[in-house]
Parts: structure tokens; C-alpha cells; sequence
């Protein structure tokens, strides 16, 4: 018996006598790597090194391992290393700098592919991965995830909406693709929709003016869609989702070459919703049905000295109605039974081309035709929109310069059934569509002063053919006083050429008469915006957060006046001046855990100081712009089951709403919450299979949002029963009807 305790007393001592230790020290061009971590790949030892860059595992089973170094702006570090018991084994690393787990590169800012951590310019990029937390069947939506950036709903009935970023209306945000602005005016809602994910590179988002490079309506943002070259694209994808509302949404995916020189990819989205709901009981649609599909097919061609060439095209074809349960197309555009019915047509084309020169001289172009047949009740709005572009711009460095020169041309035409084309002679009114051409010529100079410094100095000058010059310089400066700490100052100018019926889906509904007041002059704005961003590794590890501050004045500006008349909308330059400004950060957590965090906010006031009938300035808040906002995201990932949980949501404070004479509405919204949860579970082959919960809160607007929808037509507005003389108003919205849903999908990809 004894000899079996003596056994059993010995052997912890003989396992604890088979470990060892792993020691060294991490450095990078011969300063010490704090916090980064180290590890063994397959194992649960781990541990960050201390501010001296030194790191030490201790009781480790003997044997072979890989020891992995990992640490933000730097290349992972690899190294096997043989654990010998009763002695340390010793491994210093060197480990190479890099950008690729700080940012992306990015072309935005600059029109030239640089690192975002080298550009002047304050540039948030999100990957499609970002947005399958709370996958969508249209990047508009994705949005709701973004930091300063809202969908904003502008029709209760048919569900249209713009971007607002940073308080700032739709009109004020430019959507490119492939930084082409084709997306404008009438088609703006449609430059988010319809392209397949699998078509999707990045997404760019520059929180402020860039007109500079990109001409007017940049005024507010920039949101440009970088769509993959057909060769980083999957030779196969699929992703199908389904809801319990009863959406469909398919995207498929495929990549071929013709060719040794030529390769290409083609996308196909189809969304789909034919389920009328009415949870709110006021006898209207809570989500337009719709039924849409797009085509999407890149194509590029190799040539000498890796020149670039690529085409691209774009078809939507779109059918959407929102309104009265009992509505159906035989009912279009009658005074029976109320409905919004829009069909949309529109393609694109795109394409850029280097020249075959010495010198780095790019062209590039694009077309868009936009038609749309939409009737609003018994309104009809027939529109159609060309919009033609062509760039030339030269890259040359010179020195410690980093030129970029161009010239562009920009062409719109637009054409409707309304006096907005109408010749003003109204004796003898013939139609007179819109025509305007744009010339333009900009130059930007990128000066690297040295590793901390950098000046980027930019001008434009237009020639609006309806309004004369307009110029508008920027400047902006990178200080980076240390390592992974960078400030950015940007300052500027801009200008934005009102065209209401394109811009304000209001204007078109026939709920309300459209009032122009004087002939619109082009706004002018004059801006600046400081932003600080920081990468912090701890021992847990690593933080990244930035922060901006910004304020935009504006001279001219053109707001629609919902409050004067409750029957119209008028449209006048204000007399006096306007203001939006603000601040926001982000902040987001990766620990050595598979565990990620993000929390972002934004706060904004954006008010017009107007002259009342005293001649006095008085402060007016701007309508359906939030004080507060934020979003947040939480992700988890279960390495051996492979298995990812994904909580998003947002947070809106209240808004002021367009009222009418004694409203018994709300001034303002309530404060509201968009929550979702998703579970992702990956296998092998490259299958997965995802699901979960929409709008967990059930958050939906008032029931009350639309004001008389008993009678959209007005037969009753003096009956006994409405002693307020309402009318028909559906402009009362900041937010979807559509409540909680559940969703469930499946993903292929074979690359």
C-alpha cells in the first residue's frame, strides 16, 4: 500500500519536472514592441509582452510548437521553437511594420490609392463583412450600422429615402461607384440598391465637404462603392436570405475569363416582398412591396506595363408600390382607392483608361439613364434623368510633390411632366427639359514634409452654364507626432446647385403645392474639421479610436419650409445664414480573445438663423435631424464550432417633425433603438448558414404618422368628423413601419 502513495505522490512531480519556458524580447528597428501578444499556435498559452517588449511562458509541456507574435502596424511573427524540459528556451523577434491591420487603402480622398493611415484625409472604410452583421437586400439599409451616418424614410407610403451624414440632408451626399458620380438627383435612392455583395470591394465614406475633387453636391459627404476587380472576385458565390415578413433576397455571383487578357464578373440581385402588412391598423402598407432585380457585370483587360482598363455596366429594373390594402394596378393612378406606384428603369455605365503614355494619365467616364413612371394617388410624376461624365487627370510626384491634375465634364439632363420643364410662358407652355453642362478643372498637391507631416493643398473651379464660376480650394494637414497618434485638419469651401423635384420626394407627391419663391441661387458653404485618431495595444489587445469635430457655415441656403402653409412646401435661399456642427468618435476593441466591440456617437446641431418680421435672427432647428446619435456592435466568435454571434444596433434621439395647423402629433420623435442579433455557423467546403432577429425592440413609429389616411384624397375634409380641416399628409416619418422579423440564410463561396 505504501508503495502506491509513493507512486502517487511522485507523479506531479515527474509531469510538473517535463516543462519548460519560452522567453525573449520584441523589437522593431530596435525599439522594444509593448503589449504585443504572444503565443503558441494550437495552444492555450499565451501572454502580452511588458513596456520593454519582453515576454515569458512559463510551464509548458516539452515538446515542438509554433510561437506566433501578433501586434496592431505589424506583420504577424512566425517561428517554431522546441520546448526543452528544465530549461528556457530563448526566441527575440524582429517584427516588420505594416499598415494592412491598421487600415486600407484607399482611393477617396485623393482619386490615387494610398494608405489611410498616410492620408490628409479623414476617410472611414467598412468591407463587406461589416455589414453582414444585419445583412440586407440593399446597402441603404446596411447603413443603419454606420456611425453618423442615417437612412432617412422621406415617404411614409412608398418608403423612398436619401443618406443624411452628419445632420445633413440627403441632397447634400454624393454616392459614387468606382468614384464615378453617376448616382444624383433623381436616381439617389437607387446608387445604394441593387449591387450584389459579392460585387462589393469596400466602401468609402468621407464625413464632410469634398467637392473639391468631386464637384457639387459633395457638400455634406462622399460615399463611394468600390466594387472588386472581376480577378479579387469568387468564381462562384450565393447568399439567399429570407424573412418572416416574407422578403426574399438572392445574390448571385460569378467569375470568368474569356480570355488569358480579359476577365470578368458578373453579378445578379433579386429582392423580393409581395406580402402586404397593416400591424399599425391604418389601413396602409407598413412596408412598400417591391420587386427588384440588378445586373452588375465588370470587365477588365490586361495590358503592357500593368496599365489599367476596365468597363463596367449596371442594370436596375425596379416595380414598388406602397398604399391603400385594397389597392391593386387597376387602381393606378385613379382617385378610388389610394396607392403609390413607382417603376423604375435605369443602367450605367462606367469605365477608366490609362493612357499608353510615359506618364500616369487616367481617363475615365460614365453614363447613367434614369426613367421613372410613378404615379402618387392620382398624381402622375413622369421623369427621366441623363447624367454624363468624363475625367482626365494626370499623377506625377515630383520631389517631396505629389501632383494630380485634371479636367472634367459633367452633363445632366432631366426631363418631367411637371411646370418644372415647363418654358415660362405660360400663354403658350411648352415642355423645356433641364440642361446643364459643367466644366471643370481641379488640381491637388500631396507634400510629404517628412514622416510626420503632410500638406495636401487642392482648388477647383467650375463653370455652371446656369449660375457662372465657382471655385472651391480645401486644405489639409497630417501631424503625426508619434507612432499610431495622427491629427487631421481639413478646411474648405463648396457649392450645391439645388434641384428640388430630383432631390425632394415630398415635391412629387401632390400632398402639398410646391411654392418656389425667387430664382434658387447655389449655396456656399465654408467648413472645417479636426479629426484625431489613435491605436492603443494593451494586454488584452488593441484599441482603436478617432474622433472628429466639425462645423459647416452656409451662405444661400435652400430648405424646404414645411411650417409656413400647411398645404405647401416653399422653397426660397434664406435670408440670413445656416450652421451644422458637431463632434463624434469611434471606438473599437479587438481583444486576444476572439471577441470584438464597437461604440460610436455623434452629436450635431444644425440650425438656420433667419430674419423674422422684425427683421430680427431668430434660431430655427432643422426637421428630421437628431441631437444624438449612436451605434454599436458586439461580435463573438467560438473558434472550435465555429460559430459567430453578432449583436448590432443604433440609437436616435428625437427629432423635430413637420406638423401641421393644431397637430395633434408629437413636435418631436422619441428617442429609438434599431436592435438585431444574428448567429453565423461556418462548415467546411465553404458553406454557411446564418440567422436571427430584426428590430428586436419592435420599434415602429406612431400609428398616427399619416395624417388622414382615411381619406387620401380629400372627398371629406369638411365633414363634422375632421374640425381641424386636415388634409392628406404623409410626411410625418423618420423611421420604418417594418417591427420585429426573423431571418434565416444560407452563403457559398467557392474562390
Amino acid at each position: 500500500m505504501k508503495r502506491y502513495i509513493l507512486i502517487i505522490l511522485f507523479v506531479p512531480v515527474i509531469v510538473f519536472a517535463q516543462t519548460g519556458a519560452v522567453k525573449g524580447l520584441i523589437k522593431s528597428n530596435g525599439e522594444p514592441v509593448p503589449f504585443a501578444n504572444v503565443g503558441l499556435v494550437g495552444t492555450s498559452f499565451g501572454v502580452a509582452t511588458d513596456v520593454n517588449g519582453k515576454y515569458s511562458l512559463n510551464e509548458i509541456p516539452a515538446g515542438k510548437y509554433t510561437l506566433q507574435v501578433s501586434s496592431v502596424g505589424f506583420k504577424n511573427y512566425k517561428e517554431t521553437v522546441v520546448v526543452i524540459a528544465h530549461k528556457p528556451s530563448f526566441v527575440n523577434a524582429v517584427m516588420e511594420k505594416t499598415s494592412a491591420q491598421l487600415d486600407e487603402f484607399v482611393v477617396t480622398g485623393t482619386l490615387k490609392e494610398v494608405s489611410i493611415m498616410k492620408s490628409a484625409v479623414p476617410i472611414k472604410v467598412y468591407k463587406p463583412a461589416y455589414f453582414k452583421k444585419n445583412p440586407t437586400p440593399a446597402l441603404f439599409e446596411a447603413l443603419q450600422i454606420v456611425n453618423g451616418v442615417r437612412p432617412q424614410i422621406n415617404c411614409s407610403v412608398c418608403n423612398t429615402g436619401d443618406i443624411h451624414i452628419n445632420g445633413m440632408e440627403g441632397p447634400y451626399t454624393m454616392i459614387t461607384i468606382d468614384g464615378m458620380p453617376i448616382v444624383g438627383g433623381l436616381s439617389t435612392v437607387y446608387g445604394l440598391n441593387g449591387i450584389p455583395n459579392s460585387m462589393i470591394g469596400q466602401m468609402e465614406v468621407v464625413k464632410g465637404p469634398a467637392s473639391t475633387l468631386f464637384g457639387s453636391e459633395a457638400v455634406g459627404g462622399l460615399i463611394n462603392v468600390i466594387t472588386k476587380s472581376p480577378e479579387e472576385t469568387p468564381k462562384l458565390s450565393l447568399d439567399v436570405f429570407g424573412t418572416s415578413w416574407g422578403e426574399v433576397n438572392t445574390d448571385l455571383g460569378i467569375m470568368f475569363k474569356p480570355s488569358k487578357k480579359i476577365t470578368s464578373s458578373l453579378g445578379v440581385s433579386y429582392f423580393n416582398y409581395s406580402n402586404p402588412i397593416d400591424n399599425n391598423g391604418d389601413n396602409f402598407t407598413d412596408v412598400t412591396l417591391q420587386d427588384r432585380i440588378s445586373v452588375f457585370n465588370k470587365w477588365s483587360f490586361k495590358r503592357k506595363g500593368d496599365r489599367e482598363f476596365s468597363m463596367a455596366l449596371r442594370y436596375i429594373y425596379e416595380d414598388r408600390w406602397g398604399g391603400d390594402m385594397q389597392w391593386t394596378p387597376v387602381f393606378r393612378g385613379g382617385d378610388s382607392i389610394y396607392g403609390e406606384s413607382i417603376y423604375t428603369s435605369r443602367y450605367e455605365v462606367i469605365g477608366k483608361y490609362q493612357l499608353p503614355v510615359k506618364e500616369k494619365i487616367m481617363a475615365s467616364f460614365s453614363y447613367s439613364n434614369h426613367d421613372q413612371n410613378s404615379v402618387y394617388g392620382n398624381t402622375p410624376y413622369i421623369a427621366n434623368q441623363k447624367i454624363a461624365f468624363s475625367q482626365l487627370y494626370w499623377d506625377k510626384t515630383v520631389g517631396l510633390h505629389d501632383f494630380l491634375v485634371g479636367t472634367a465634364y459633367r452633363f445632366n439632363y432631366y426631363d418631367d411632366n411637371t411646370s418644372a420643364t415647363q418654358s415660362v410662358d405660360n400663354l403658350n407652355a411648352t415642355n423645356q427639359p433641364d440642361e446643364a453642362g459643367l466644366p471643370g478643372f481641379f488640381i491637388q498637391d500631396a507634400i510629404s514634409l517628412n514622416e510626420k507631416h503632410k500638406v495636401l493643398l487642392g482648388a477647383r473651379y467650375d463653370y455652371d452654364s446656369r449660375h457662372g464660376s465657382i471655385f472651391t480650394p480645401r486644405f489639409n494637414y497630417k501631424w503625426s507626432p508619434v507612432d499610431n497618434n495622427t491629427f487631421r485638419l481639413s478646411t474648405g469651401t463648396g457649392y450645391r446647385v439645388v434641384n428640388l423635384f430630383t432631390e425632394d420626394h415630398a415635391a412629387t407627391t401632390g400632398a402639398r403645392e410646391v411654392i418656389v419663391v425667387g430664382n434658387l441661387s447655389p449655396e456656399t458653404s465654408y467648413n472645417a474639421n479636426l479629426n484625431y485618431q489613435r491605436f492603443i495595444n494593451t494586454n488584452f489587445g488593441f484599441i482603436n479610436f478617432d474622433a472628429s469635430v466639425f462645423y459647416t457655415y452656409f451662405t444661400n441656403k435652400i430648405s424646404p419650409d414645411y411650417e409656413t402653409n400647411p398645404q405647401q412646401i416653399i422653397y426660397e435661399n434664406i435670408d440670413g445664414y445656416a450652421v451644422s456642427q458637431g463632434g463624434s468618435f469611434d471606438l473599437s476593441v479587438n481583444f486576444s480573445i476572439p471577441l470584438n466591440i464597437k461604440v460610436g456617437a455623434t452629436f450635431i446641431d444644425v440650425y438656420e438663423m433667419n430674419n423674422d418680421e422684425n427683421g430680427n435672427l431668430r434660431k430655427e432647428k432643422q426637421l428630421l435631424t437628431e441631437n444624438v446619435s449612436g451605434t454599436y456592435s458586439v461580435a463573438y466568435k467560438f473558434e472550435k464550432s465555429k460559430i459567430k454571434i453578432d449583436y448590432s444596433g443604433n440609437l436616435y434621439g428625437p427629432m423635430k417633425l413637420p406638423l401641421v395647423e393644431n397637430d395633434v402629433r408629437a413636435e418631436y420623435s422619441d428617442w429609438y433603438s434599431i436592435q438585431n442579433i444574428q448567429v453565423t455557423k461556418t462548415f467546411k467546403k465553404n458553406w454557411e448558414i446564418y440567422g436571427g432577429v430584426k428590430n428586436l425592440l419592435d420599434f415602429t413609429p406612431p400609428s398616427n404618422s399619416i395624417l388622414r389616411a382615411n381619406d387620401p384624397f380629400d372627398k371629406n375634409v369638411n365633414s363634422p368628423e375632421n374640425p381641424n380641416g386636415y388634409t392628406f399628409d404623409p410626411t410625418y416619418v423618420y423611421a420604418g413601419f417594418q417591427g420585429v422579423r426573423v431571418f434565416f440564410g444560407v452563403r457559398y463561396t467557392l474562390k
